[in-house]
């Protein structure tokens, strides 16, 4: 027997040999479970409790600088203030937040199906693309604040005109990051999918969708908070007042009857509705890509 033979031979014999030792009991031993705290993964903790106690703190030096300075509270409110006149006000400011909320989420989902729909359309027409895409850049760059008066006019409906404003700054970030990603295919797969006599309806279906989701994911990400911001400014614009306005009208308000705690807690809210809007639009993108798309997967080290 050679001596590559008897290597050759003593590998196999030591690869057949069952495992021992410390090696049968980690083979053994049952999954190792992630700790939890209240419910919740030990892991998660520190991303909760980062930005409250930095929140909190951030209060504290707040509340005590002004009651320190003596400022009054039409110059700047100390956060009890602030709190008091939420309270106060709930009823009128939580009505006015569900309609600037409303006309967010109705523009965002709007956006949503005219971003994904001409994205999809750009993809299997680059004339298309060619053609129409810098008007969508031009509608982008256009400040909503300058066109919102002449929608106003054009439209005759405050809700529609609202609902377009927010629509114009929200739907190009989905339009622009979902032509990407159809665009990002791998292009090696998309010859693979043409010698094999694939329709434009499978390759979209089986190889761009999946390749854009992750930026599509991420336009909505940015589309969420710019909707919102479309729907205040729009209502700057629009400068509606009554019962039925929404959180914008009671800023202006507000301020033009000196009530600045109040105004401070219709912005709070309006920051509030962005938070929310952001993290459900972000654990829909988690959900969504944690199981086979690098960004959400969990690694091993």
């Amino acid at each position: 027997m050679s001596t590559e033979q008897s290597m050759t031979f003593d590998a196999l014999r030591d690869h057949e040999q069952p495992a021992t030792g410390p090696e049968r009991r980690a083979a053994a031993a049952p999954p190792v479970r992630e700790s939890r705290v209240l419910g919740l993964p030990r892991a998660l903790w520190p991303k909760i409790l980062a930005p409250v106690l930095t929140g909190l703190a951030l209060l504290g030096l707040w509340e005590f600088s002004v009651r320190a300075a003596g400022i009054p509270p039409y110059i700047l409110p100390a956060p009890s203030g602030i709190a008091h006149a939420l309270v106060a006000n709930w009823s009128s400011l939580v009505g006015s937040m569900w309609i600037t909320l409303s006309i967010s989420l109705a523009a965002l989902a709007l956006a949503i199906v005219v971003g994904l729909a001409l994205s999809i359309l750009f993809t299997q027409s680059k004339w298309m693309e060619l053609a129409f895409f810098p008007y969508a850049v031009v509608m982008q760059v256009t400040p909503v604040v300058a066109i919102a008066p002449l929608i106003i006019i054009w439209a005759n409906n405050v809700v529609v005109s609202l609902l377009v404003c927010a629509w114009l700054v929200a739907f190009f970030p989905i339009l622009s990051n979902t032509t990407l990603g159809l665009n990002s295919a791998d292009h090696n797969l998309v010859n693979l999918f043409q010698l094999y006599r694939a329709t434009r309806w499978q390759t979209l279906r089986y190889l761009r969708l999946p390749a854009a989701a992750p930026y599509f994911l991420g336009g909505v990400r940015i589309s969420g908070g710019l909707s919102l911001i479309g729907a205040v400014v729009a209502e700057f614009v629009a400068g509606t007042g009554g019962v039925a306005s929404g959180l914008a009208s009671r800023i202006l308000e507000s301020g033009y009857q000196l009530q600045i705690p109040r105004m401070f807690a219709a912005l709070f809210l309006v920051s509030m509705c962005g938070v929310v809007i952001f993290v459900c639009l972000s654990l829909v993108s988690h959900l969504a890509l944690r199981k086979w798309h690098d960004s959400a997967l969990k690694r091993e080290n």
